[in-house]
């Protein structure tokens, strides 16, 4: 199965500017989400094709700029394999908060930087118990 790209983040020393500039460029719809204490993560809606996403720097010396992220079935796996094959692990396996899915990032053999995501697996809706019945 072809891998699609299916999530592109930026991460910026200055969201609020960034914010507005994305915003009144291509008229993107932002909505923040609560990701855990201190941490909000601003999903990017662009109407059609992929969305994305814009955080903070998750440390002072990581750079600003945009990173892809593609669709995989098993992130560990993946970063296995790009390990074999050249790649050096910047991220490694990371669940994110609430299930939604997990996600790791590797610099290519190149310098190239790139993310994998898997989402989570959907689970059953629960059952209901049963009614007791009225004697």
């Amino acid at each position: 199965m072809p891998n699609p790209f299916v999530h592109i983040e930026l991460t910026t020393g200055d969201v609020k500017q960034a914010k507005q500039f994305y915003r009144a460029l291509f008229d993107w719809k932002l909505t923040d989400q609560k990701m855990g204490p201190g941490m909000v993560y601003t999903m990017i809606d662009v109407g059609k094709g992929t969305g994305g996403g814009l955080q903070a720097k998750p440390m002072p010396d990581a750079p600003t700029g945009w990173l892809p992220y593609v669709e995989v079935e098993d992130v560990k796996k993946t970063l296995a394999k790009a390990e074999k094959k050249g790649a050096k692990i910047l991220l490694d396996y990371h669940e994110i908060p609430g299930g939604m899915g997990s996600l790791g990032i590797f610099l290519d053999p190149t310098g190239a930087m790139l993310g994998v995501w898997a989402a989570a697996p959907k689970r059953a809706p629960a059952r209901k118990p049963a009614a007791k019945k009225k004697r």
